[in-house]
């Protein structure tokens, strides 16, 4: 009988990530909070080679006069999904990548990973402050 124990799945780097998915629309409304989750989120742990599964939590006011459209966003995410990064480091990329492309210091990113070990981990990163 053949054990998993030692097997490692492929992954690829970070460089794989594609930031240019994400699109921004025109909106003027600095005061307006928005947020937008999913749970749909997925790369892979490099220690492992397993799959890491997330919520993920964006929150933001648009001060620099843009908004995320969603549908940019998902393929965003869907880009994460083969590569090996860590989960507080996805966290920082995510939080990276839209405070570049929405030109906004009001920003939080929330990640919660489905628990793995016995431990559940969130990672936050950004302020709305």
């Amino acid at each position: 009988m053949a054990k998993a124990e030692g097997y490692s799945f492929k992954f690829v780097d970070e460089s794989h990530i594609n930031p240019g998915f994400l699109e921004v629309f025109n909106f003027d409304s600095p005061d307006q909070y928005i947020k937008t989750e999913t749970d749909e989120f997925s790369a892979v742990c490099p220690f492992s080679g397993l799959p890491d599964l997330a919520y993920v939590k964006i929150e933001y006011y648009p001060t620099g006069g843009k908004c995320v459209e969603l549908k940019s966003l998902k393929y965003y995410f869907v880009s994460f999904r083969n590569v090996g990064i860590y989960q507080e480091a996805a966290t920082k990329r995510i939080y990276n990548d839209l405070k570049t492309a929405l030109a906004t210091n009001k920003l939080s990113v929330t990640t919660i990973y489905n628990i793995r070990g016995g431990f559940e981990t969130t990672c936050m990163e950004g302020s709305l402050d």
